[in-house]
């Protein structure tokens, strides 16, 4: 059961203000009307097990580069209003808002659900990335340490896996993923949003701050291990000027190469940016929703391959130029960030055979 809509004011450490109702449930559980928004109990964040029995997973989308991806985890404690992922949650019987970064599900056997896939003669290797509706460094890896696990098993058999994230934390790993590096078997691409700290703080609640960011890409940078930027994603109307300014930062701090993603707003998640614009910066609410309409063809959201990750029209365009100008002055994208299957072998330290 999920609350609908309703204003009632941002949350501090959330970016999610509301539990829209889910699509797929009958019922609805209404807040009592009367209990003003300061009263209500403060959301705690609750973890669950994740009894999955399979953890690779794959897709055949055109915009996506990688077909096989891994997720340590299901919600993210990060928040960010705006994030895409949100509706996954609506499978499991929660909502897109408050839930989707409440309500954590810990997949404890993924490093060992891995070994065993990655051990099965069915197993074509291939680069894996993580993660994809998720960010395997939320602040609850802290704690789990699953991401940790699934490297340890790339790195003792030598599977190329890739990982995006917007947390700080990847740095603690930095052992794992340099003895990965040495076999060209990783690279780390480190998301920014926007350079304001304090929009940060509102956008992206629980996630590393941007100086950190840029931190992390560094290290990883001085560890050899090959890094990038996402601009991801990019906001119109509210973070789009940013977008020199994160690639040329990103730049001096090492990273190789660069990305970007518009922000496109499926499903529920449409509700929680909405409200977070009236909760957060409502004078720039308009521009913002106009700027989207624009590139989205009068829509808040686009599905349709080839257009849902950059958009179309005058302005998307204006975007792609701006990016490409940016990064090639920036030294961005000279070089590719190949993995390598090479030296993948099975449990026991065999080599793969070709035949």
């Amino acid at each position: 059961m999920s609350t609908p809509l309703h204003s009632s004011g941002s949350i501090p450490g959330r970016g999610a203000s509301v539990n829209p109702p889910n699509r797929f449930e009958p019922l609805i559980l209404e807040p009592d009307p009367d209990c003003p928004p300061d009263e209500r109990p403060h959301p705690r964040t609750q973890f669950f097990f994740d009894a999955s029995e399979s953890l690779l997973t794959t897709n055949d989308s055109p915009d996506i580069p990688f077909t096989v991806g891994l997720n340590p985890y299901r919600g993210c404690e990060h928040g960010c209003a705006y994030c895409f992922a949100r509706p996954y949650h609506e499978y499991l019987g929660w909502s897109s808002g408050l839930d989707f970064e409440t309500k954590i599900l810990v997949k404890l056997r993924a490093p060992a659900l891995l070994r065993a896939e990655l051990s099965s003669p069915r197993w074509q290797p291939q680069s894996i990335s993580m993660s994809g509706i998720t960010d395997c460094y939320q602040p609850c890896e802290r704690q789990f340490r699953v991401t940790r696990g699934c490297l340890e098993v790339c790195a003792e058999l030598r599977q190329p896996i890739s990982i995006i994230t917007k947390n700080a934390l990847v740095t603690r790993d930095l052992d794992v993923l340099t003895e990965l590096a040495r076999y060209q078997a990783t690279a780390v691409y480190v998301s920014v949003t926007t350079l304001d700290t304090d929009l940060a703080g509102q956008l992206e609640p629980r996630a590393s701050r941007p100086a950190a960011r840029l931190r992390a890409i560094r290290e990883l940078s001085a560890a050899g291990i090959p890094v990038g930027v996402m601009v991801a994603p990019v906001i119109p109307g509210l973070t789009d000027h940013e977008l020199p300014a994160i690639l040329e930062a990103a730049a001096a701090a090492g990273a190789k190469r660069a990305g970007y993603i518009v922000m496109r707003l499926p499903y529920a998640v449409k509700e929680i940016f909405l409200q977070w614009l009236d909760d957060h910066v409502p004078t720039k609410k308009a521009r913002v929703v106009d700027r989207v309409q624009e590139i989205r063809g009068g829509k808040l959201n686009v599905s349709e391959w080839g257009t849902r990750l950059k958009g179309e029209g005058i302005f998307a365009e204006q975007l792609r130029d701006l990016f490409q100008v940016t990064a090639r002055r920036a030294g961005l994208n000279q070089e590719r960030l190949p993995l390598s299957t090479t030296h993948f072998r099975r449990p026991g330290g065999e080599q793969l055979s070709l035949f």
